[in-house]
């Protein structure tokens, strides 16, 4: 409910237009890795927190590393604001190398052959004490770039790609 009267007050939907840190906090659920970590002090993005999301958010399969669009976090940390939660984003997948994304493909029609996971540009997340109609719901508000809601999956896709749904 409190993400309701959020969404209907006036809030600036730029993550740069606020001073200071940002700070998310994410749980992958195939490695059960945790990361709190600020990655944005006094409007400069932090190198060294940047490479440590770069290997948090890495192919869990292959374990390779790929950078991730700073926006992504900057998308992350807007739909946390917006929801006004302090719960952690769980992650499902971040990048993806090309050889993991063929073989989800073959598994499934729903994997796309150009993913933008495989540009560090994508990632599948829930978040705990929200739920994923709810995560979706405010993603699809902030219209930051691609938002793919899957309730029997249980997870919401986030991408800096241009507006679109599914």
């Amino acid at each position: 409910m409190a993400a309701c009267l959020l969404l209907s007050a006036p809030v600036s939907l730029d993550a740069a237009a606020v001073p200071g840190k940002r700070t998310i906090s994410l749980y992958h659920t195939h490695t059960s890795e945790e990361l709190n970590i600020t990655y944005v002090r006094q409007r400069i993005y932090d190198h060294e927190a940047l490479q440590r999301v770069n290997r948090f958010l890495r192919d869990h399969r292959t374990g390779d590393i790929h950078p991730i669009d700073p926006r992504l976090l900057d998308l992350l940390y807007n739909v946390q604001r917006l929801s006004g939660s302090r719960g952690v984003f769980e992650v499902i997948s971040g990048y993806r190398s090309p050889a993991t994304n063929a073989m989800l493909r073959r598994k499934s029609s729903g994997v796309a052959g150009r993913s933008l996971h495989l540009e560090g540009r994508a990632i599948d997340v829930r978040m705990t004490g929200l739920k994923t109609r709810e995560l979706s719901r405010i993603a699809l508000h902030l219209k930051q770039g691609g938002v793919g809601y899957y309730p029997k999956s249980d997870f919401v896709h986030l991408d800096t790609g241009r507006f679109r749904t599914w």
